[in-house]
């Protein structure tokens, strides 16, 4: 049994699990944030073109009278799945540019060129006892 919790410590403490968590938090407060700048700004600018709110927006599919003789009715709210749909694309183009980003800091790091090893203590000797036979 130890053998199988110190495996999964092991799996746990690995560097790129703690970098998906944290990505994970992360994520899930820029929702919020794009959620909130959606709904109070994005919404808002929408609706003052179009004098309506954007969440609002829905058609009537049906009325019913329930049991109780109340007027039920059943909307189609694609208001709400606009309003969610912008905030897929912004959280999109944010991610693509984050990728984008990270992928040019990559490649620079790739580009850089290595510096050629010292030469060994050996090969000094050698060059050494080249350049005195020459100047011979």
């Amino acid at each position: 049994m130890s053998g199988f919790l110190k495996e999964f410590k092991d799996f746990a403490m690995k560097g790129n699990l703690i970098d998906i968590a944290v990505g994970f938090v992360m994520g899930a407060a820029f929702k919020e944030v794009v959620n909130t700048f959606t709904g109070g700004i994005v919404s808002p600018l929408i609706g003052l073109i179009f004098n309506t709110d954007m969440k609002a927006w829905k058609i009537l599919l049906k009325e019913t009278a329930g049991p109780d003789g109340k007027v039920k009715q059943i909307f189609l709210e694609y208001g709400t799945f606009l309003t969610a749909l912008v905030d897929f694309i912004i959280i999109a183009f944010v991610m693509f540019l984050v990728v984008k980003a990270v992928n040019k800091m990559k490649k620079k790091e790739e580009e850089a060129p290595v510096a050629p090893p010292e030469p060994s203590n050996e090969e000094k000797l050698l060059s050494e006892i080249r350049d005195l036979l020459k100047n011979k």
